[in-house]
């Protein structure tokens, strides 16, 4: 499957999930703040991106679970280095770059880009 078919499928999830518009899914756009997304939404999409796709995606493997409340990985508001290695580790299809130039606790959710979800995907299928 191309870089473009991957695209195409993850923006007619995001686009069934979120009830958005094709055009407001680009590769930049966060699923929260450009896309609306809740955390109830990140169970939707996992789903239909598992049926989609036709493969698993463990519990915390897309979108990790309870990193931001741990103290050792955010401390007085901000992402630690450790917390900022954790996610990484966990998240290998995400841009930190972002988050590394603000490592606000409020800014996390800017990894989470419609390209970061299409580069999961690939890693998935191992394309």
């Amino acid at each position: 499957m191309t870089h473009d078919e991957v695209f195409e499928k993850v923006r007619e999830v995001l686009v069934d999930a979120l009830a958005v518009d094709d055009d407001e899914v680009k590769p930049d756009a966060t699923l929260t703040g450009d896309l609306g997304a809740e955390s109830i939404d990140f169970l939707d999409i996992v789903f239909k991106v598992e049926q989609v796709f036709g493969f698993k995606i463990e519990q915390g493997e897309l979108f990790p679970d309870n990193v931001m409340q741990d103290p050792e990985f955010v401390q007085d508001g901000k992402v630690t280095d450790a917390g900022m290695a954790t996610l990484k580790e966990r998240l290998p299809h995400a841009d930190f770059s972002k988050l590394e130039a603000n490592p606000d606790v409020t800014q996390v959710g800017e990894i989470f880009t419609v390209d970061a979800l299409v580069k999961f995907v690939e890693r998935k299928l191992g394309s």
